[in-house]
């Protein structure tokens, strides 16, 4: 079976999804094709798991369209991740005689406002339609698929990738103490949010909130990991006002700076379906406060504190109670535990993927 999987350059979750699913899908004997930009390869890797990569700018211009066209031109099966890049893969696919399968993942929902909101809600209907099978991350895009348009629309197996390594609260190897001290907060909580400086990510309301922990004694310390255009805004804020707050920029060592910090924070504004900081709090073992917004109480169940959006008073007293609360952390760090145990592996997803592919792609007895 020969398949092309299309990216828009995308997020991190569906770029790290499809990197996790090309390595499976390679590995069970399918020929996969990644279209996308060339940073997204530089940062993924797709060719060094097995997958050949084409160079597909992001944009519908026609040169875009007509690079996927060809790429797809053989395909037995072409499967595009987020809306743009489906809206691409239905023009590279349209008008042709041989009618390819189409599986379209939606990992979150775009988001807009004003006139650019219904072109948005456009193209989400022309692509469902198109789709012959629409997979959701949430059960909120299942529905939502449905209500569009579209024929076929299931709730997707999808994995955190990458490996996940046990952290034992009395390992003395672990690197805590190390990353605490690096960050300034030693005898001092240490509150961890991780993602790019962005409106949609509420950093604003995760500043007001740390106006409440100055009172604090000790005071807590909120790092930030991670950039974008708000970074001169929030350092402004943050100096204006003298929060306890500090941005690191982007950092490839997640996994350890979670593993260090007393809370895992989570003011999203937007409706993300699944979180990848949530997935890997619950991982790590570490309390994880979040707003209630999209797939995250679906994700999370009740092993997180959920807040409302945009709410600044309820984020600081939630946190303000848990750190006064080690008991109620610990029963946290284990519900989390135990709901991190029920999300697919990475071999689940890809078993579920391509058993949606082989049901797409043999051959149907006659009637």
């Amino acid at each position: 079976m020969r398949t092309v999987q299309v990216l828009g350059g995308g997020n991190a979750a569906s770029s790290a999804h499809v990197r996790s699913l090309t390595a499976g899908l390679v590995a069970r004997g399918v020929k996969v094709t990644v279209c996308a930009p060339y940073e997204a390869d530089r940062a993924y890797d797709f060719s060094g798991v097995g997958a050949d990569h084409v160079h597909v700018p992001r944009s519908s211009d026609p040169v875009s369209v007509a690079a996927l066209r060809a790429a797809c031109a053989d395909a037995d099966l072409v499967h595009a991740h987020g809306l743009h890049a489906s809206f691409r893969t239905v023009l590279a696919l349209s008008g042709r005689r041989v009618r390819t399968p189409l599986v379209v993942t939606w990992h979150d929902r775009a988001h807009a406002d004003g006139a650019r909101a219904h072109l948005l809600r456009v193209l989400e209907r022309r692509v469902v339609k198109a789709a012959t099978v629409v997979l959701g991350t949430t059960s909120a895009l299942v529905d939502r698929a449905r209500r569009t348009g579209a024929r076929d629309a299931r709730l997707a197996a999808v994995a955190l990738p990458g490996p996940r390594r046990p952290l034992e609260p009395d390992d003395p190897d672990r690197l805590r103490p190390k990353v605490r001290a690096e960050l300034g907060a030693i005898g001092r909580p240490l509150l961890m949010a991780v993602g790019s400086l962005e409106r949609h990510r509420g950093y604003d309301v995760l500043l007001d909130a740390a106006r409440a922990w100055r009172r604090l004694d000790p005071v807590p310390l909120v790092v930030i990991a991670g950039e974008g255009p708000l970074r001169g805004e929030l350092q402004e804020r943050i100096e204006g006002e003298e929060l306890p707050v500090r941005l690191i920029g982007r950092r490839d060592d997640i996994t350890d700076l979670l593993a260090a910090a007393d809370l895992a924070l989570l003011p999203s504004r937007w409706e993300e379906a699944r979180s990848v900081l949530a997935q890997e709090a619950l991982h790590a073992r570490v309390p994880l406060v979040a707003t209630d917004v999209g797939g995250i109480p679906e994700l999370v169940g009740d092993a997180a504190e959920l807040v409302p959006r945009g709410d600044a008073e309820a984020l600081a007293g939630t946190v303000v109670r848990l750190l006064g609360d080690p008991e109620r952390r610990e029963l946290m760090k284990a519900k989390g535990a135990r709901q991190a145990a029920t999300w697919p592996s990475e071999d689940e997803t890809v078993a579920q993927v391509l058993s949606v592919y082989d049901e797409l792609t043999q051959p149907r007895p006659l009637a």
